[in-house]
């Protein structure tokens, strides 16, 4: 679990990403909120986005954000049965694959923000789809396929223009547009980690 933070605040006031990295099969949760939100607003969205989807997780690795080391977020975690383990300046491996995400959703951003502006939030999903549909070195699928054993082919209707639903086509083609150009931002993304990598 880690956080994207100072991003340009979208219509809804939202300007922080909460990064939360499955360790097993990679599959990652963008989830959009403030940077001030307070503790108890995190522990229903963790409730409602992470634990109803996948189950209580045995352990989480986290970094030194005081949200994360209080005593709210511990007592909480306690009472769901999760162990809490710290990642360090010693131990950098225990959080690799959740910094690598974030490195790279970074870089994805910073692009893709250029191209979406203060409606970053409202592409979040695709760009969460695209991630997790996306083929991993590391574990030799798409975070996706490994709980489902094949790529997700379905889209979710994500696309909206004013207060108008769009529908059909029209909505099809502006998802398919904005997925090739968030995995073009993925693709990026992962070279120049790669690229960083093989420097060292």
């Amino acid at each position: 679990m880690d956080f994207v933070t100072k991003l340009p605040k979208s219509s809804q006031g939202l300007d922080t990403i909460w990064v939360i990295v499955d360790r097993l099969t990679k599959s990652a949760h963008f989830l959009p909120i403030r940077e001030n939100d307070p503790l108890d607003k995190l522990a229903r969205l963790y409730l409602d986005r992470i634990v109803t989807r996948h189950g209580t997780p045995i352990s989480i690795i986290f970094d030194r954000d005081g949200r994360f080391t209080s005593n709210f977020w511990k007592t909480f975690q306690k009472a769901l049965g999760t162990n809490l383990d710290m990642s360090t300046a010693y131990h950098p491996q225990t959080d690799w694959q959740s910094e690598r995400t974030i490195q790279t959703l970074e870089y994805m951003l910073r692009a893709y923000v250029i191209d979406f502006g203060i409606g970053w939030v409202k592409h979040l999903p695709l760009v969460e789809f695209s991630y997790n549909n996306s083929y991993h070195v590391s574990i030799k699928v798409a975070p996706y396929e490994a709980p489902y054993g094949g790529y997700c082919r379905s889209l979710v209707y994500w696309a909206k223009v004013g207060d108008a639903q769009l529908t059909g086509p029209e909505m099809i083609q502006e998802t398919t547009e904005n997925i090739i150009l968030i995995n073009q931002r993925i693709q990026a993304g992962q070279d120049r980690q790669k690229s960083y990598a093989d420097q060292k």
